[in-house]
């Protein structure tokens, strides 16, 4: 079932996207949701909420090896950042 949803964003963004949106040939509505979709399937697949989306997106992308050292290297470098 389809629900209208209502967002505030930056007027150059929604001009910009929906540019971006009719060069793909799909609405606006139908980009926002499939990128949805893709952050509820990679938070299936990945602890999301404990790393930031950006490097959740990169996740898989290149072999790094280890991912939990990794992960715990990168959240030990944010708390460092933050402190």
């Amino acid at each position: 079932m389809d629900t209208k949803l209502t967002l505030k964003l930056d007027s150059n963004v929604i001009e910009l996207s929906k540019v971006y949106a009719k060069k793909q040939g799909k609405s606006l509505s139908s980009i926002v949701e499939d990128y949805l979709r893709s952050l509820l399937s990679q938070n299936e697949d990945a602890e999301i909420y404990d790393i930031s989306p950006e490097l959740a997106s990169l996740v898989g992308i290149v072999d790094i090896g280890d991912y939990d050292s990794v992960k715990a290297e990168y959240l030990a470098y944010v708390e460092a950042k933050s402190a």
